[in-house]
């Protein structure tokens, strides 16, 4: 299952994409698919026909997981 995030590169705007796997702790890289600006407009650093870019994690700050389609749809508790 792919997730969304956002991760936020340092000296750059963030950027939006999805991975198909959540990086661990190991690891030297993370690989986007689909990268884009937060607003959905292309980045101004890579190619308009590029599917999938591989950054390194050393020059990635943090990284924010969005909700999933599926996770909106559970219901918590609710007090009327």
């Amino acid at each position: 299952m792919p997730y969304s995030v956002i991760l936020h590169i340092a000296g750059e705007s963030s950027v939006l994409g999805e991975v198909d796997e959540l990086p661990k702790p190991i690891d030297a890289i993370i690989v986007v698919s689909n990268p884009r600006q937060r607003d959905g407009k292309d980045l101004h650093y890579v190619s308009n026909n590029v599917v999938k870019v591989i950054w390194p994690i050393a020059k990635v700050n943090f990284i924010e997981i969005l909700e999933s389609g599926d996770e909106e749809k559970i219901i918590g508790f609710v007090r009327d």
